[in-house]
């Protein structure tokens, strides 16, 4: 979800359930269905390694490995094949950049509108995006000192760097921090909408599947408080409990706020919140997210980057396996 996840360092690197909506009838055996896949690094899944090594896939973190490519090999084995057009999905991505250019830092590059991949003969659309407009990282750096001592890599800072982190909970409970967020749901709000309106002028027969995004924080706190089997550090590192709960009621209500909005532009809606509460950041060995500071796959030299909250191997396939059990209703619908 980070938004401008690590692009300094990429460039240092190179120079050294768901709900789904009636539409037409697809069968195993048919012909392969036109595929487009948009979204953010939770899409292109950034920390799983090897990630595409062309420039622009590079500063956009992209897996090779990604959720859409584990989703279309796990569907041709069942007899449903997808014609992959492309897949879009962008480290750093807003809502705004599926139908805008999305700058590529710290280069002058400017990666094209993600929405140019779809055409009047796509036939599904497929993705997750919504937190980097919600400024997921940022609320993280207002939450966290550590985050805010020693999480350079991780573009973004705090909303209010005044304020103390472990005031956090205050912060987003009441005041100018409650206000913001209400602000930033808002716009999330239209931008979803238009979205699907843009889905829908574009490839007007097009299957549209928003993915939302995986459990990071668990119902049972306490199990935040102790680091995972191997690690050192507690998973979401120095975030105070009543901090970790305001920040699962956030994620919590995107959630709901993504589940809405695909009802009303007739979308399907994963909803990986619902059934990942038991592969949460927090869940040790059956941890489908890497910790905060947990170090993943991707390295700058020899130097591993953390996970920064986002989805592992675990993950990754969660993710997988019940984006492809949505996509098998939808192409049999």
């Amino acid at each position: 979800m980070m938004r401008g996840l690590l692009v300094t360092s990429v460039v240092v690197v190179v120079c050294a359930g768901s709900v789904v909506p009636a539409a037409a009838e697809h069968t195993p055996g048919d012909e392969a269905v036109s595929t487009v896949f948009f979204g953010d690094s939770y899409t292109a899944n950034f920390g799983i390694a090897p990630f595409h090594e062309e420039i622009e896939e590079l500063l956009c973190f992209r897996a090779r490995e990604n959720y859409p490519a584990v989703v279309v090999r796990q569907l041709a084995e069942q007899g449903s094949a997808l014609d992959v057009a492309s897949d879009r999905s962008c480290g750093g991505a807003l809502i705004e950049h599926f139908w805008t250019g999305q700058p590529l830092p710290p280069t002058n590059l400017t990666r094209p509108p993600q929405q140019e991949a779809l055409g009047t003969d796509t036939e599904l659309v497929v993705g997750s995006i919504g937190g980097n407009t919600l400024g997921f990282s940022s609320i993280l750096k207002q939450c966290s000192q550590k985050l805010r001592d020693e999480g350079q890599l991780l573009p973004g800072a705090p909303f209010d760097g005044a304020e103390p982190a472990a005031r956090c909970a205050v912060y987003f409970s009441q005041g100018d921090g409650k206000e913001l967020l209400d602000k930033l749901f808002e716009k999330a709000d239209g931008e979803l909408a238009e979205l699907f309106n843009q889905i829908g002028r574009l490839s007007p027969e097009a299957k549209a599947v928003l993915v939302g995004y995986p459990r990071i924080v668990p119902a049972d706190i306490a199990k935040c408080q102790v680091p995972a089997p191997g690690q050192t550090e507690k998973p979401l590192a120095d975030i105070q409990i009543d901090a970790l709960l305001v920040f699962d009621k956030v994620q919590e209500r995107l959630n709901d706020l993504m589940r809405t909005k695909a009802a009303e532009g007739n979308a399907a809606f994963v909803d990986l919140y619902a059934v990942t509460g038991d592969h949460t950041a927090c869940d040790g060995d059956d941890r489908g997210i890497g910790g905060l500071f947990e170090l993943s796959q991707v390295k700058l030299g020899e130097q591993n980057l953390p996970w920064y909250l986002h989805p592992n191997t675990h993950g990754r396939d969660l993710q997988a396996q019940h984006v492809t059990a949505a996509l098998q209703g939808a192409l049999r619908r």
